[in-house]
């Protein structure tokens, strides 16, 4: 289940992780570190948003949706 945006633990993130489903693999690896830095830079409009916790604060994961790709895209 997906979190919802949450500030608090979005000032603790140190690392963040983006999770492409298989739909996804035929993407470069340039179009995927574009769409993800375009994801993480606005994670409250993102469907597939968890934070996990670590030693030194949280990890944001993003899970890649269709509806996310097609938002950042063009």
């Amino acid at each position: 289940m997906a979190d919802t945006f949450d500030p608090y633990r979005e000032a603790l993130v140190m690392e963040t992780e983006t999770v492409w489903p298989e739909e996804y693999e035929d993407l470069s690896p340039n179009e995927k570190t574009a769409l993800e830095a375009k994801l993480h830079a606005d994670p409250a409009a993102c469907a597939g948003l968890a934070y996990i916790r670590t030693h030194t604060g949280f990890c944001r994961q993003i899970t890649v949706t269709p509806a996310d790709v097609e938002r950042v895209s063009g």
